[in-house]
C-alpha cells in the first residue's frame, strides 16, 4: 500500500483535485501538499482536512527549482542579489552533487520519503516564462551602453547583473538539472511512481494559435513553453528507461483547464490591483510613450469585473472565456477529469493516456536485421585492422571520455595477454610492466592515441604522455589548471590510459567477476543470458567494456 503521497503544485487547480481524489479513493496515511506560496498551501490544507478527515495533510511551501535556503524568496529578488545570483548560478551550472545536497526538491523527498509523487507544477511555464528573449535584449543593451571612462565602476555591476540574469534564464540547463535532481531524489527515497501532469503549451492548438504574449503570432515566448514542455517529456522518457528508479508516467492535457471560481472581483496584474484612470487624449507626433507616469492621470478606483478563475491559466472575462473555449479553439477540460485519470494511473489502470507509455509503444527498437548486419560490419572492421596494421579502438568523440580510456586499456590487455585468465594469473605489477613495454615497442600506436586527445599516465603516476590537446580534464573557460594527486587520479579515472598497477588490479577484479559469473549456457534457456555474464574467454574489447558499463555504471537499457 502507498502510505505517503507528495503532490507538487498541490494547492493549484489540478493539484488540489488530485490530492482530494487520492485522499478520498486511495486513503493513504499522509499527503504532502507542496506549492509556491504559503497562503495557497494553508488554504488547500485547511479545505482538504475539512473535506477528507482521517488523512494526515501536511503543507510545504516554497520554490522547488532552487536550493532550500532560497525557496521562500522570489526569483526577481534572487537575481537582484549578487550573492544569491552566484548561488543560483552554482546550483544550475556547477557540480551536481553540491546542487543536489542544497536542493529544495531533494529535501522534500528526503524528509517525507514519498511512495508516489504527483507533479502538478506547470514546469514549462515556470521555466519558459523567465523570458530569455527580454533578458537577451536587456543584456545586449547593457553591454552596448558599456562602461565609459567616467562611469566604468558604476556601470559594471549593472552589466554583470544583466548578463548573469540572461545566463540564468536559459531553459534547457534548468530543465536538465531539475530532472537529474528529481531522479536521484526519487531513487534515494525509494519512490515507486512519479506521475507528471504536463502541458502541450498551447492548449492543444498548433502554430496557428491566436492567443499570444506579444505582437507576434505565435509568440516566441509561447513556443518556448511548448518546446520546454516536450523537452520535459523527452527527459521523462529517459528517466522511465533508467533501472532502479521510479516508474514514470505523464498525463498531458491538451485543452484549457478550469475552473476554480466565478465572481465579480478586483482585477490584479503582477499581484497588484489594476487602477482605473480617466483617459487622456494625446496628439500622435513623432514619438509615442508606451508607458507614462501614472501620476499624470486621474485615478478612479480599482477595475472590478465579473471573471472566471482558471487557476494557473489565469483569470478571464466572459468574452475571453467564451472565445477560448469555443469549438475549434482550446476548448475545455476540468481538473476533476484530470485528477480521475491520475488516480486511475496511480492504481495501475491502463487508461491509454500515459504519454510515456505511448512513446514506448511508438519508438522503433532494435531489430533482427540490425543484429545480423552488426555481425557482418564487425567482421569487416576486424579484417581491415589486420590488412592495414592499425587499431580500430576509440576516437574519443563518443562520450563519455571514460569509454575511450576503457576501450584502449582493454585493447592493450588483449594485445599483451589475449585472455581473461592470462591477465588474472599475473600480478598487477607484472601487468603494468608488460603493457608499458608493449606501448614502448609501438611508438606509432602511442602517438595515435595521444593525438586523439587521450593522455597516457606512466606507471609511476609522475608523467603523462600527451598530444597537443587533452579531452580530460574538461574545464570551461580555462586552459591551465592546477594539478594535485587527487585531480590526477580523477582525470586518470575519467579519460586517461592509466598504466599504474592499481588500475590493472581493478581490471583483474573485473575479469575475475566475469569468470565467476561464467558464460551463458544455451542449454539452460534464455534466462541464463544476463548482463553479468561474459560469453568468451578471449578479450573482445567492445564486449568487455559493455560489461563494465552495465555492471559498474548501471549503463544499460531496460526496454
Amino acid at each position: 500500500m502507498d502510505r505517503t503521497f507528495l503532490v507538487l503544485g498541490g494547492a493549484g487547480l489540478v493539484g488540489y483535485q488530485v490530492a482530494r481524489q487520492i485522499a478520498t479513493e486511495l486513503q493513504p496515511e499522509r499527503i504532502v501538499i507542496a506549492s509556491r506560496t504559503e497562503a495557497s498551501v494553508e488554504s488547500a490544507v485547511t479545505r482538504l482536512r475539512d473535506d477528507v478527515p482521517g488523512v494526515d495533510f501536511v503543507g510545504e511551501w516554497g520554490d522547488v527549482f532552487v536550493r532550500e535556503e532560497y525557496a521562500r524568496r522570489g526569483r526577481a529578488e534572487l537575481l537582484a542579489d549578487p550573492d544569491a545570483r552566484e548561488g543560483v548560478f552554482a546550483d544550475l551550472l556547477g557540480p551536481i552533487d553540491r546542487a543536489f545536497v542544497a536542493s529544495r526538491l531533494a529535501h522534500l523527498f528526503e524528509r517525507y520519503q514519498p511512495d508516489v509523487v504527483v507533479d502538478a507544477v506547470n514546469t514549462a511555464t515556470a521555466i519558459s516564462y523567465q523570458d530569455v528573449y527580454t533578458a537577451s535584449v536587456v543584456a545586449k543593451q547593457s553591454i552596448e551602453a558599456g562602461p565609459s571612462a567616467g562611469n566604468a565602476s558604476d556601470r559594471w555591476p549593472e552589466i554583470e547583473g544583466d548578463v548573469e540574469s540572461l545566463i540564468l534564464s536559459q531553459s534547457v540547463p534548468q530543465l536538465i538539472r531539475h530532472i537529474l535532481i528529481l531522479h536521484r531524489a526519487a531513487r534515494e527515497a525509494g519512490t515507486r511512481l512519479y506521475l507528471k501532469v504536463g502541458t502541450t503549451g498551447t492548449g492543444g492548438m498548433g502554430l496557428n494559435i491566436p492567443y499570444t504574449h506579444s505582437e507576434d503570432r505565435p509568440s516566441a515566448k509561447l513556443m518556448t513553453k511548448t518546446a520546454v514542455a516536450f523537452a520535459h517529456t523527452g527527459l521523462l522518457f529517459l528517466m522511465a528507461r533508467t533501472d532502479r528508479g521510479p516508474a514514470v508516467k505523464e498525463v498531458k492535457p491538451a485543452a484549457l483547464i478550469g475552473y476554480a471560481a466565478v465572481a465579480h472581483r478586483t482585477i490584479r496584474e503582477h499581484g497588484q490591483p489594476v487602477v482605473r484612470y480617466r483617459a487622456r487624449r494625446v496628439q500622435l507626433d513623432d514619438q509615442l510613450e508606451v508607458a507614462m507616469d501614472a501620476a499624470a492621470f486621474e485615478p478612479l478606483g480599482e477595475v472590478e469585473i465579473p471573471v472566471i478563475d482558471t487557476g494557473e491559466n489565469g483569470v478571464f472575462t466572459k468574452g475571453e472565456f467564451e472565445a477560448i473555449t469555443s469549438i475549434g479553439q482550446m476548448e475545455f477540460v476540468t481538473p476533476e477529469e484530470i485528477a480521475a485519470l491520475v488516480v486511475a494511473e496511480v492504481r495501475g489502470a491502463n487508461t491509454g493516456r500515459d504519454v510515456i507509455g505511448a512513446l514506448d509503444g511508438s519508438v522503433l527498437g532494435p531489430s533482427y536485421r540490425g543484429g545480423v548486419l552488426r555481425h557482418q560490419a564487425l567482421e569487416v572492421l576486424r579484417r581491415l585492422e589486420v590488412e592495414t596494421g592499425t587499431h580500430s579502438v576509440a576516437l574519443g568523440q563518443l562520450g563519455p571520455p571514460e569509454l575511450s580510456k576503457l576501450l584502449w586499456e582493454a585493447e592493450l590487455l588483449r594485445m599483451e595477454f589475449g585472455t581473461l585468465g592470462a591477465v588474472t594469473a599475473s600480478s598487477p605489477d607484472e601487468v603494468s610492466i608488460r603493457v608499458t613495454s608493449r606501448l614502448e615497442a609501438m611508438p606509432d600506436l602511442c602517438d595515435t592515441v595521444t593525438s586523439l586527445g587521450i593522455g597516457i599516465l606512466d606507471a609511476d603516476g609522475a608523467a603523462l604522455r600527451r598530444g597537443p590537446r587533452l579531452r580530460i580534464p574538461e574545464v570551461a573557460g580555462a586552459n591551465v589548471v592546477a594539478v594535485s594527486a587527487v585531480e590526477r587520479d580523477i582525470w586518470a579515472g575519467k579519460g586517461w590510459i592509466d598504466l599504474r598497477p592499481a588500475n590493472f588490479a581493478r581490471w583483474q577484479r573485473r575479469f575475475a567477476a566475469m569468470h565467476a559469473a561464467g558464460p551463458p549456457d544455451p542449454a539452460a534457456g534464455t534466462d541464463d543470458v544476463r548482463l553479468d555474464r561474459y560469453a568468451l574467454e578471449v578479450i573482445e574489447i567492445g564486449a568487455v567494456v559493455a560489461w563494465v558499463l552495465a555492471n559498474e555504471h548501471d549503463g544499460y537499457r531496460v526496454k
